[in-house]
């Protein structure tokens, strides 16, 4: 009774702390969910046989469902509650068997009593769950996992275009190197993540309805005289779903696998952008916004974290975990059926969870940020010395002997390099190599506030590739 009370006694934290991020997958991937949609199955399959002529009267001439009948059937799933979905958890517990438990709550709630024997007709249990999990999974991509992606992709645009032109130091291997922009590194992640979401739209859940191990065996033998294949393919298209002709007694996932690898590598982005992102806050380049109310910590009054990233970064890993292992265990079954994908794939809404949970907190995070500018234009001035680059690659255009060699003489391990220091050393290169005024001018222009090539411009772009 206590848990119909609160959600603090779910163990897991998606129907606990976190419920209320997630309600809209918790309708499409609960327990609820999966009954709900084996039922939207198991009606289907019925009018389709209906509409073929298949379900006949004790006189033996096929039955017509009039829009009445059609309309009330449907109503099995599409006005699904919460009570019809422990009905069928209740007769389970005397079945000891979830799919035939579903096949009882029809056959006990229809008005089409003459008939009910043609529920679940010619069907074994993975005929309904397959189609049930596909469904689920397709309408969770969808309605949640895209449009959260989507709204992530459309923050990191707007970033991107915000700051494109705000000058920042790079860092490779950690260490201060050629200038960028705040909004170019953003256009990075937006591009990659841009690539995956076509990706991922692009992959069709696939379906199929044909028996206990893929031949039609028993269609064959009880109406020899149907074309099993065109049927179970219409059936399935009708759905929405793609035909899958060549299978065991499962369909053997891996459309499935696909979405969760595609969903893992989208994390994996994610995790070098939170990351990222918490690097460049502890860096001081961006500042969070301070609420009042808010505390950072128990005991240091101080305190503004990056938790947004943080939390983001472990969700993501969360999600990883299991789809990368949905993604391998999916697609494997003995011979041509074991239950292992049963327990397994039960799973595949954990995963989405925690990644929509990830794709949410990152949007939170960027929202509470603002650019320090002052701190990165402070660090750009403290670093004169990546200005070799470009210093070198100009000599090198006019031939003056060996510049790079000359450079690293003169910057490498050095230490940073002030904006005087750069005067004296360009100073010094027009001695040794007798540089001319106009070259020494070009060299003395240089800033590294505006040593930033394209990256203004590429940020600005990201709508027109």
């Amino acid at each position: 009774m206590l848990r119909r009370i609160s959600n603090l006694l779910n163990i897991s934290p998606l129907d606990g702390r976190y419920q209320g991020q997630l309600s809209d997958l918790q309708h499409l991937l609960s327990e609820s969910g999966l009954i709900q949609h084996r039922i939207q199955v198991e009606v289907s399959w019925f009018l389709h046989l209906a509409s073929h002529n298949i379900i006949k009267s004790t006189n033996n001439t096929p039955i017509h469902l009039s829009d009445s009948d059609t309309k009330k059937l449907q109503s099995l799933y599409k006005n699904f509650t919460l009570e019809a979905a422990e009905w069928v958890k209740t007769k389970e517990k005397e079945t000891n068997h979830d799919l035939k438990a579903v096949e009882y709550y029809i056959k006990a709630h229809t008005h089409l009593n003459p008939y009910t024997e043609y529920f679940h007709i010619l069907c074994t249990s993975e005929d309904i769950n397959n189609l049930a999990y596909s469904l689920m999974f397709q309408k969770s991509i969808q309605q949640v996992v895209l449009p959260a992606l989507k709204n992530l992709q459309k923050t990191l645009t707007s970033h991107s275009e915000k700051y494109a032109k705000i000058p920042m130091l790079s860092r490779t291997h950690g260490q201060p190197a050629s200038p960028t922009t705040v909004g170019k590194e953003l256009a990075n992640f937006v591009h990659r993540i841009q690539r995956q979401v076509e990706k991922l739209e692009k992959i069709k859940l696939t379906g199929k309805c044909n028996g206990a191990v893929g031949n039609f065996n028993v269609h064959q033998v009880t109406y020899p005289n149907e074309n099993w294949r065109k049927i179970s393919q219409s059936f399935i298209e009708g759905l929405g779903l793609e035909y899958n002709p060549y299978t065991t007694q499962i369909e053997p996932h891996d459309a499935i696998a696909e979405v969760c690898g595609c969903i893992a590598h989208i994390n994996t982005i994610l995790i070098d952008f939170s990351r990222d992102m918490w690097g460049y806050i502890s860096l001081g380049y961006f500042k969070g916004v301070v609420k009042d109310k808010e505390v950072g910590s128990s005991t240091m009054p101080h305190k503004v974290n990056p938790i947004d990233f943080e939390n983001a970064e472990g969700n993501l890993g969360v999600s990883n975990a299991i789809l990368v292992h949905l993604e391998h265990k999916l697609p494997i079954s003995r011979f041509q059926r074991d239950l292992s994908d049963s327990t397994a794939i039960r799973n595949v809404g954990v995963g989405f969870g925690h990644a929509v949970l990830s794709y949410k907190a990152l949007v939170k995070g960027l929202e509470k940020l603002r650019v320090n500018e002052e701190e990165m234009a402070a660090e750009l001035d403290k670093h004169w010395e990546v200005l070799a680059e470009p210093v070198q690659m100009i000599l090198r255009k006019y031939n003056y002997p060996q510049p790079y060699e000359l450079l690293k003489q003169h910057t490498r391990g050095k230490g940073n390099l002030t904006r005087d220091n750069y005067v004296s050393l360009i100073t010094c290169l027009k001695q040794e190599l007798k540089l001319s005024e106009s070259v020494t001018n070009e060299l003395l222009s240089l800033t590294p506030s505006t040593y930033i090539g394209l990256a203004s411009e590429l940020a600005l772009s990201l709508n027109s590739n």
